[in-house]
């Protein structure tokens, strides 16, 4: 049985719901959250699986009030450099790593073998829960996510933009997907809900394709406060 209660640890962090919401259960259940960890496409500028600028990720973890960390790594390094990331945690005394995972067994079992290689404790508090419970739970929490990447031949580019509620989640089923998108049919950003200390308000700039993605360029709206 995995345990969180009392360890610190740091949460894999990809700045979308499933992470948000894994992220909110290891506190809840006892966690002590010390870092966030985001692997970052080379160069380091955008996220490598949400395409989220590095700007935007500073200011979710300022408004979680949790450091965050980076590290760069084409899809063939992504493995050993996020192994030795964990290994860094570990030397400075992080006990855990918390991931989003939810039932896709390769997800569970990778970040399974990583924290093992790494002497740190798994903990998938979302895992076998049923997708659609988990969507639920994460709209009444108060959690606010908005589409920001959808691939191609799964979701119409007009869910580009949409914010996660009961709506949009029957469109998608409506276009033949789970809505939880745990298979990669689209990515979100989380923008507000009970972690954070104020809402980020997004900015959107445009659009690009990438293979079989649609990326948003979303950043945070200046405000002029």
């Amino acid at each position: 049985m995995e345990i969180i209660d009392g360890r610190s640890f740091v949460c894999s962090w990809s700045g979308g719901k499933d992470s948000c919401l894994a992220l909110y259960h290891a506190i809840r259940n006892g966690g002590k959250p010390e870092f966030l960890l985001t692997m970052m496409a080379e160069g380091g500028e955008r996220s490598r699986s949400h395409g989220l600028p590095r700007s935007l990720l500073e200011r979710q973890a300022e408004r979680l009030g949790i450091p965050i960390v980076f590290r760069p790594a084409s899809w063939d390094e992504y493995e050993s450099v996020f192994l030795a990331a964990l290994r860094e945690f570990k030397a400075g005394g992080i006990e855990a790593g918390v991931f989003g995972a939810i039932d896709v067994d390769a997800n569970r079992e990778w970040s399974e073998r990583m924290c093992a290689a790494a002497g740190i404790a798994p903990y998938h508090p979302l895992w076998q829960r049923p997708r659609r419970a988990l969507l639920g739970e994460f709209i009444d929490l108060g959690f606010k996510a908005t589409v920001v990447v959808i691939r191609n031949d799964k979701l119409d580019a007009g869910f580009l933009g949409r914010e996660i509620d009961w709506q949009t989640i029957a469109e998608m089923e409506a276009a033949g997907i789970d809505a939880c998108g745990e298979l990669g049919e689209y990515h979100t950003v989380v923008t507000d809900g009970p972690l954070f200390s104020a809402r980020i308000a997004l900015e959107i700039r445009d659009r690009r394709i990438q293979d079989r993605y649609s990326f948003l360029d979303a950043a945070e709206r200046n405000t002029g406060m």
